[in-house]
């Protein structure tokens, strides 16, 4: 805590600045008031619109099924003060000071929300018809590239090039998703458990292209590094994100390898009275012995408890959930809970053809993460049992007939 904080002879601030108006940042603020802290809460966000939730982009939102997916949240009546279109520049810690588009904002604690940004496809850059999907802008200028059925060109088949993929094929477009690796979700899941979706886009009608570079876009069309020439009415980039925390070169607030903030297990971050949460930081678990850094819509509504109750000195626990998240893609509902990487088995809960089917990763005998195709019972009962560390059966936990929490050892 800061010499400026201790001498109000509080526990609590005056005045907290969350930078960030996404879910992370919104429920941080959300978080200060329904925990008690009675101090100025200010939110800044980059973009003009009104806080909205990211999710519904790439589903209702694109599909022109809903106008906009704003938070549900009352901010005058949490008296939240909003400042849109602002952007933040750099912080001054030693002052206390963050500087923004808009000019200086002092505050006593600052919570870093800023999120994650997509990356760009080398050489697309002021390329007509070449999209992120990120934003509601982004989401309101392709909703009619999908109305006027154009032919799309997916670069990148990740959780966000399938999900887009699914919106262009109900959109009645043609599809066709390139990837430079040789199959679909190759930086999140082993090649055995993403193998068996690669069937989904064709039973989907839409073209999946495996160890395909792009080597350059043009105006109406792809082409890729073996010579193929694909037609495009548009170019949808989907090849992943970073932490967006460029502005906080020079500040003293350590960055990771991937930019992202280090935050301690109570999401603190290498400065005095500054806070990181959601994609743009990372944290200590001690359930996997890594550093986690989690881009989904989970973690950024769960951290900001633990950053709320640490502002005003409620000294909460360790921030150390089961990551969670969930995508809905070719028509089946995919969900994925905890952290495969230290697991040492893997046992199939049904056969992955099928339409719906488990995988569960073990390390010696206990679950660490699962993932679930059409079988949302299996994520919730499993979800509970690595938060519990519960000693499994893998023999009974390969009888897909058996439910999760009866397959203890």
């Amino acid at each position: 805590m800061s010499e400026q904080t201790q001498e109000q002879g509080m526990s609590q601030p005056r005045r907290v600045v969350v930078v960030g108006a996404g879910m992370a940042g919104v429920q941080t603020a959300v978080a200060l008031r329904e925990q008690g802290f009675t101090g100025t809460v200010t939110l800044i966000g980059a973009e003009p619109h009104q806080p909205y939730d990211r999710p519904p982009l790439s589903k209702a939102v694109l599909l022109g099924k809903a106008e906009g997916s704003a938070f549900d949240v009352d901010f005058e009546s949490l008296a939240l003060e909003l400042r849109l279109g602002c952007e933040a520049l750099a912080v001054r810690p030693d002052a206390h000071v963050l500087d923004t588009s808009e000019g200086p904002v002092p505050y006593d604690v600052l919570v870093v929300a800023t999120g994650a940004e997509p990356i760009r496809l080398p050489g697309a850059e002021g390329v007509p018809g070449v999209h992120l999907l990120r934003t509601l802008d982004d989401a309101e200028r392709l909703r009619p590239v999908l109305a006027e059925q154009h032919d799309i060109v997916v670069v990148g088949a990740g959780w966000i090039g399938a999900e887009f993929a699914t919106a262009a094929r109900e959109a009645g477009c043609a599809v066709t998703v390139v990837e430079a690796a040789d199959r679909p979700l190759a930086g999140a899941l082993p090649a055995e458990v993403a193998a068996p979706m690669t069937t989904w886009y064709a039973d989907s009608g839409a073209e999946l292209r495996t160890h395909a570079r792009v080597e350059r876009v043009e105006p109406g069309a792809v082409v890729l590094d073996d010579g193929s020439r694909l037609p495009a009415g548009a170019v949808v980039v989907g090849i992943g994100a970073r932490p967006a925390t460029a502005w906080l070169a020079g500040s003293g607030i350590a960055l990771g390898e991937q930019g992202e903030v280090l935050a301690d297990d109570h999401l603190r971050t290498s400065v005095p009275d500054v806070y990181a949460v959601g994609d743009c930081a990372s944290f200590p678990s001690r359930r996997y012995d890594e550093r986690l850094l989690v881009h989904h819509w989970d973690n950024a509504l769960q951290g900001p408890r633990t950053v709320a109750a640490n502002i005003i000195d409620l000294t909460p626990a360790a921030y150390d959930p089961v990551p969670y998240f969930w995508s809905e893609q070719f028509g089946r509902f995919v969900q994925y809970a905890g952290h495969h990487t230290s697991a040492d088995a893997t046992v199939w809960r049904g056969e992955p053809s099928g339409p719906a089917w488990t995988v569960c990763w073990l390390r010696g005998d206990r679950l660490v993460a699962l993932l679930a195709v059409g079988r949302p019972r299996d994520l919730a009962q499993g979800r509970r049992l690595i938060e519990a560390g519960t000693p499994m059966d893998p023999r009974l936990l390969a009888d897909p007939g058996r439910p999760l929490k009866a397959a203890t050892a």
